[in-house]
């Protein structure tokens, strides 16, 4: 354990969900907190997030709620058992916001929007004492002090411990670049290479099914896919035609096994259900009923309802040999067969996988690097949207905070998390 002065100095380079966690923690815990940020203001992507509705966290069962993690859920469950879902509840409570549950299981603030959240939250934090630095590009280090780039030149800051919250590889624009990676690579820390996560894939369509149905979302249809352990997942929902593939909220429930099957077979094989509440045998007796002199996409319309977008993925999926055969066709819509070509380039991912290999880490402090500690996406979890990216944020700033603040003999224990 170190020993410093009473009033310790803490740098938090990050001005994200678990930077400004980590800052009040450490705040509430009696630092003196700086934080960093590159870009003009903090909190950027949580606002973006925010546009179509401010998802908090989610209301599932915890052990439900723990799973979305995948492989990394164990190494996070502490901190989720710290600071889960109805923690996360209660602290925007706290700040005079409140919330419900969507019929999804999503939880909203009620007004659906961001910014009244992070206004009551960087007023918390600038009254404990937080100094905000904006414009202020982390560079590493230099004999040992926080080295920045700024409009004005390079200056260094020293401090008692950091905490990095640089974030992943999506959205660059909004100040999550990846450039840390080098910068941690340099002192020996163990990564893993930042891949999409929760995004979209390629396809390769012809160009008269794009230039028709680009934009338009499959709504009410399954896929079923492997996942990463050989085993059929069937999930049910809705999702987007892009010009060159597909992207939404179902496609990326699905993006890290999709990914990871890419990697490993050159391409991802899905199939769809086109009519996921209608059984196989219903489906095949409207197919074989006489269509007269109709044509089949008539009569598809007529008897299941079947039309635009997935009138076309039939035409695009399948041969006209199958299209014309009744048998066939009822097959194909319950299991279209649909071929991934590539995940979408990470800087449009809504999120990004790898980063600090939970090995190069005791507790949140980098082993390669003592006294400097990280949090949120830099770390090798993923989790899909719908809150959990959010709540884990928030879950490793507060145990980021906490660790610096046993690390710096000061207990640990955040008053207002």
């Amino acid at each position: 354990m170190q020993s410093h002065s009473q009033t310790p100095r803490v740098a938090v380079i990050g001005g994200g969900p678990a930077g400004l966690m980590a800052a009040q923690t450490l705040a509430e815990g009696g630092a003196r907190v700086d934080l960093y940020d590159a870009m003009p203001s903090v909190g950027r992507k949580f606002l973006l997030a925010g546009r179509g509705g401010m998802n908090i966290t989610h209301a599932e069962p915890f052990d439900d709620f723990v799973t979305r993690y995948g492989a990394a859920g164990a190494a996070l469950l502490p901190q989720l058992q710290a600071f889960g879902p109805q923690q996360v509840r209660d602290w925007v409570h706290g700040l005079g916001v409140d919330t419900f549950v969507g019929t999804s299981g999503r939880v909203f603030p009620t007004d659906m929007k961001a910014a009244p959240l992070l206004r009551a939250w960087l007023h918390r934090l600038r009254e404990s004492g937080v100094q905000f630095h904006m414009r202020q590009r982390w560079q590493g280090w230099r004999d040992d002090a926080l080295l920045f780039a700024t409009p004005d030149g390079e200056h260094t800051v020293r401090a008692d411990a950091t905490v990095l919250a640089l974030g992943g590889a999506s959205w660059a624009r909004l100040g999550s670049d990846g450039a840390w990676q080098a910068l941690l690579a340099q002192r020996g820390v163990e990564l893993a290479p930042l891949v999409p996560a929760n995004c979209g894939f390629d396809v390769d369509w012809s160009a008269h099914f794009a230039s028709r149905h680009a934009g338009e979302p499959l709504t009410t249809v399954a896929i079923v896919s492997t996942d990463a352990h050989g085993r059929q997942v069937r999930k049910q929902g809705q999702f987007v035609v892009t010009g060159g593939g597909v992207e939404g909220s179902l496609i990326y429930a699905l993006s890290a096994a999709l990914r990871e099957q890419i990697a490993a077979d050159g391409s991802a094989l899905i199939h769809l259900d086109l009519l996921p509440d209608w059984t196989a045998e219903r489906v095949a007796d409207e197919v074989a009923r006489p269509r007269g002199a109709r044509s089949m996409s008539s009569h598809l319309q007529s008897r299941l309802g079947i039309k635009g977008v997935k009138s076309g993925l039939l035409r695009e999926c399948i041969v006209a040999e199958e299209f014309a055969d009744p048998e066939r066709l009822a097959r194909a819509i319950k299991a279209l067969p649909l071929r991934l070509l590539r995940p979408r380039p990470i800087d449009e991912a809504i999120s990004s996988a790898g980063g600090v290999r939970f090995a190069a880490l005791e507790g949140a402090m980098l082993k390669a690097a003592p006294g400097v500690f990280v949090a949120g996406e830099m770390v090798d979890w993923e989790a899909p949207t719908g809150g959990y990216l959010l709540t884990a944020c928030l879950a490793g700033g507060l145990a980021a905070g906490q660790d610096v603040l046993r690390w710096l003999g000061r207990g640990g224990e955040s008053q207002g998390a």
